[in-house]
């Protein structure tokens, strides 16, 4: 229950904080550098050991599968995963590049956290800050509230779905295993680029150091 409930909870905290604040603060920004260095130690520390538990030749390339799967959503989505969405005063019609693209992605990031409670809590903590970037970006757009709602509400229930189907793959060891594996990729992808890229300039900052730090040590003693 927990995978389902608290990926929702998670966009919609998001949601209300741009629809408060009407921007993305610096705090957000903070916020997304600790998720992604939390969601990278956990892949790191639990999530690669465990799948490669049950190696088979296919892991490593299906790991860097998902690594270019995430290029290319990202490719569709502008960033918006790792915090590089920007307004857009083009924008006027519903951007189903970018819908499609985070669908895919949350549907994805939801397969290992109905079984793993660290990783759950590290896809929650990025959702939040995503889930601020993406609305607010809408929220400028000035999309009809009715397409807002739509996409908002499509992204919050694609991680619990991909948690859901997670239970039916389970039948198949070997193919819940390929799926982790590709999920590992993207994982990776995304959590690095947070770190790396996300900052003006690419340079690191006291605070954004701080948290990161913070970030690997609570998935190291959690």
């Amino acid at each position: 229950m927990l995978a389902i409930f608290l990926p929702i909870l998670s966009v919609i905290i998001g949601f209300s904080i741009a629809t408060y604040t009407q921007r993305s603060t610096r705090s957000i920004q903070l916020l997304l550098s600790y998720s992604g260095a939390l969601l990278l130690s956990v892949t790191i520390f639990e999530f690669i050991p465990e799948v490669y538990r049950n190696y088979t030749p296919l892991t490593g390339i299906l790991i860097m599968t998902g690594v270019l799967l995430q290029v290319i959503l990202e490719f569709m989505s502008k960033g918006a995963e790792h915090g590089h969405l920007h307004h857009d005063e083009n924008l006027k019609r519903f951007p189903f590049l970018i819908f499609i693209s985070l669908c895919i992605h949350s549907l994805m990031e939801g397969f290992p956290i109905a079984q793993n409670l660290h990783l759950l809590l590290g896809v929650v903590i990025h959702k939040i800050p995503v889930a601020v970037i993406i609305s607010t970006f809408l929220i400028r757009a000035e999309l009809p509230k009715r397409n807002l709602i739509f996409f908002m509400a499509i992204f919050a229930l694609m991680t619990p779905l991909g948690a859901v189907l997670s239970d039916y793959f389970m039948k198949w060891p070997e193919v819940e295993h390929d799926i982790n594996a590709v999920v590992i990729g993207i994982f990776l992808h995304v959590s690095t680029t947070i770190l790396f890229e996300s900052s003006k300039n690419h340079q690191f900052n006291g605070s954004k150091i701080l948290l990161i730090i913070l970030g690997v040590a609570t998935a190291y003693f959690i």
